[in-house]
């Protein structure tokens, strides 16, 4: 099948009014292969959509030739935007360009953006036809002249091998990260392969680990760390506003709304999307953020059209998503949609090489901070408070440790920091999880037996309260196999059973 492709440009609705062919209907019309699919990408002048498409099949009607037209709306919010026009394009070629097609592009309708990405892809991926047309409508096949796989590959060989001859070179994004431990090196190598990638990417510590931090020099280690970076606490969107938040809405899409609005998605084009705590959101909210992520657009709130976003997504969580998926409480789709590039961030206690330089930063961080209050004296840490720290389990982590350096300084009067300021700094944390159940006074004479027969008996009855009496019921309430079970406790415990 031979298909014509190509952006609908302002002279092709211009000429249309005028009864006289513009690029389009010329290649249509007058090119000697006939063409048995025209697509038209459009944008703007939506009016006259209807219309042009129904001028330019009568003319292929009269020529007998296929009139299969079809206008395609292109949400584009510029017709300059690089990457938005390479996203349409590459989203059309890829569903046309199959081994039974001849694709051909049209170079002269639409924008100089839109012919240079078309180029590009077309040449470079896809091994498409290109045409243009004069302003006398003269036809012209294009031939482009060089082979863009033969010359990536002399280029990259090149920029391959100075750096080899200048040696390796970090990026500056990862020089603040603190990895003595080999744990942390191996996530620093990990992280920085990462960087190097477009890959969705998924952070998973535990709380107060770093994953915000490592999730920003993975950004800014990217080719996309000239655009924006933004973030999003997960557990933090309200399931009433979350389409706003993140999709974004129009004036008047709802009470409140007087103003049109980019939601995170929009903002983040280019750049990046942080989804902090992924593991939080709710089943409605996976569902809406799996659609966005695998269709490359959104739709705000009250808005018809949809909209071209190019992000990449790092998510993070604390929980066991493995665990939520066997569960049914996070989407499996989704997890393997993020989970692509994962990386595990050690907590404190297993990484503590690495404590002497984490306190290091953090006490400069804080003499920083401090130092614009009046009188202070700058502080520092001796070895022996380092040991302690070193000793501590740290169950808030990275955050924890710097909390309980900030209130050593408040409190200590002398100016270098001892084990026991870190200790009188600590704040001890209850477990909720921890057996809290009370146990009786064990004294001579105690009789478990009757101590647990009156456990029993309590929950028992509570149980047959809770039903009306219904055997049956309470017995399934109590996780017994039948209610004839029931029936022998409750003669044992001596419990009325004539209900």
């Amino acid at each position: 099948m031979n298909i014509l492709i190509s952006w609908l440009g302002k002279t092709d609705i211009d000429n249309m009014q005028a009864n006289e062919p513009a690029s389009i209907a010329t290649l249509a019309t007058k090119h000697s292969i006939i063409f048995d699919h025209i697509i038209i990408l459009a944008n703007t002048w939506e009016e006259h959509w209807d219309s042009y498409e129904k001028w330019l099949k009568k003319r292929l009607a009269v020529l007998h030739r296929p009139a299969n037209v079809e206008i395609k709306n292109q949400s584009l919010n510029s017709p300059t935007d690089y990457q938005a026009v390479a996203a349409i394009m590459q989203k059309n070629l890829q569903a046309l360009c199959r081994v039974e097609n001849q694709v051909y592009i049209n170079l002269t309708s639409g924008t100089p953006a839109m012919t240079a990405v078309s180029v590009l892809l077309g040449k470079g991926i896809y091994e498409c036809h290109f045409l243009q047309s004069a302003r006398d409508n003269t036809i012209e096949d294009v031939r482009i002249p060089f082979d863009f796989d033969a010359t990536y590959a002399k280029a990259a060989l090149s920029s391959i091998s100075a750096k080899v001859v200048a040696g390796p070179k970090l990026s500056a994004a990862f020089d603040d990260m603190v990895s003595v431990s080999e744990a942390m090196q191996a996530v620093k190598h990990k992280a920085q392969r990462l960087a190097m990638t477009d890959l969705p990417a998924l952070i998973l510590g535990e709380t107060g680990t770093g994953k915000e931090v490592l999730a920003t020099a993975i950004h800014g280690a990217s080719n996309r760390s000239a655009k924006p970076l933004k973030t999003v606490n997960c557990g933090a969107l309200p399931e009433n506003l979350v389409d706003s938040i993140l999709f974004g809405h129009v004036k008047g899409a709802f009470t409140g709304a007087n103003n049109d609005h980019a939601g995170l998605f929009e903002q983040a084009n280019g750049g990046t999307l942080f989804l902090d705590e992924i593991g939080e959101l709710t089943p409605a909210v996976q569902v809406k953020l799996l659609r966005a992520l695998q269709q490359g657009e959104i739709t705000r709130v009250g808005d018809s059209k949809t909209r071209q976003v190019d992000v990449r997504i790092i998510a993070a969580t604390h929980r066991h998503l493995t665990e939520m998926v066997a569960e049914g409480t996070f989407r499996e789709d989704l997890f393997y949609r993020i989970a692509v590039g994962v990386v595990e961030l050690p907590a404190l206690r297993n990484r503590t090489a690495d404590i002497p330089e984490l306190v290091k930063q953090i006490m400069a961080e804080i003499n920083a901070v401090f130092a614009k209050l009046p009188e202070y004296k700058c502080k520092k840490i001796s070895n022996p408070a380092i040991g302690f720290i070193k000793e501590q389990s740290w169950p808030g982590n990275i955050r924890a440790l710097w909390n309980a350096l900030n209130r050593a300084v408040l409190w200590a009067d002398n100016t270098e920091l001892s084990g026991a300021d870190i200790q009188n700094a600590l704040v001890e944390t209850v477990k909720t999880t921890e057996n809290t159940a009370v146990v009786p006074e064990l004294v001579a004479g105690f009789d478990i037996q009757q101590y647990i027969d009156g456990i029993k008996e309590n929950i028992v009855k509570a149980a047959l309260g809770k039903t009306a009496g219904n055997k049956s019921k309470a017995a399934k309430l109590l996780g017994l196999a039948n209610h004839q079970t029931l029936t022998n406790w409750m003669k044992q415990l001596h419990i009325d059973t004539e209900n």
